[in-house]
């Protein structure tokens, strides 16, 4: 079987499975592993707004929404000549990746034939589902429930630990310039890490709102994982919510890594937050994943 995956997330969920001498397409943005975009071909485009501030790329954003043009492109002379079984691709969000629509409309145009499986998850059961998804589309059933099994089991582990602990109220920014808070899986991530989340509800969209609505809602602890950004990013953008929080603890943890791509690597996210929250409780983290800013 010949796949393309149109997600990040996808792409590590196909390297989970073992599948990646089947793997030929990825996007631009499929960076883990980094072998993904240095050895498969690139079929999705779109603009490098690394060195961007985070206002410039809601502005970029807001304005090709505006005028109804794409943030992403698809090389459709290089799908067709990839001719592939299988394309994972999603709906959910139209900023992070090419709807399914798209494709669809070029795999007409091109005559392929090519199967199709939209992956959109909103919570972290969802996410899970996925992998068994693309393990029963490509024959690996049986690695992907291995896969999952073995997630359910760290996530398990985690509740075990912080089990009868207090649950601290977290506000998780998952953009600071406009802030937003995350929403879909994120909430879940903070529920399975012994927080209760605040400012958002599991499931729902991302959604626009301030700091002042924030610091209503009290928040124990602020994490910023900023949409796209490794820790780094996410530790100078941290260092702007303090000025607007202060008092409040607030963490960057590795946004792109373990929060915002649903693929099985939420759940080094969710043992990351756990190591905030319950520090006492959890085993420690790998160095490179959250970092305390206030």
């Amino acid at each position: 079987m010949r796949v393309v995956s149109l997600l990040p997330s996808a792409t590590e969920i196909v390297y989970a499975l073992g599948l990646e001498d089947q793997l030929v397409g990825v996007t631009f943005e499929c960076d883990e592993p980094a072998a993904a975009r240095r050895d498969k071909t690139v079929v999705v485009g779109g603009r490098d707004t690394s060195g961007m501030s985070p206002a410039a790329i809601d502005a970029y954003v807001r304005d090709k929404v505006a005028s109804g043009q794409d943030l992403y492109t698809l090389d459709a002379g290089a799908l067709a000549v990839l001719a592939p079984d299988l394309i994972l691709t999603q709906d959910l969000c139209r900023v992070c990746a090419l709807p399914s629509g798209h494709v669809a409309e070029a795999l007409e145009h091109l005559g392929c034939t090519a199967s199709v499986l939209t992956l959109d998850p909103h919570s972290l059961d969802d996410v899970l589902d996925t992998i068994l998804a693309v393990g029963q589309r490509t024959g690996t059933q049986q690695q992907a429930e291995y896969l999952v099994s073995g997630l359910r089991q760290r996530l398990e582990d985690v509740s075990d630990r912080v089990q009868g602990c207090p649950r601290p109220a977290v506000a998780v920014v998952e953009w600071v310039d406009p802030p937003f808070t995350a929403g879909h899986w994120v909430p879940d991530l903070v529920t399975a890490a012994g927080g209760q989340p605040v400012a958002a509800g599991p499931s729902g969209r991302s959604s626009q709102t301030s700091w002042d609505e924030i610091a209503a809602q009290r928040p124990d602890v602020v994490v910023v994982a900023p949409c796209g950004f490794s820790l780094r990013d996410a530790a100078e953008q941290a260092e702007t919510v303090t000025r607007h929080l202060p008092g409040t603890p607030i963490w960057a943890i590795d946004a792109n890594g373990v929060v915002v791509r649903p693929g099985p690597r939420l759940v080094d996210g969710v043992e990351a937050l756990a190591s905030i929250l319950h520090p006492d409780r959890t085993a420690s983290v790998p160095a490179g994943r959250v970092r305390r800013i206030a």
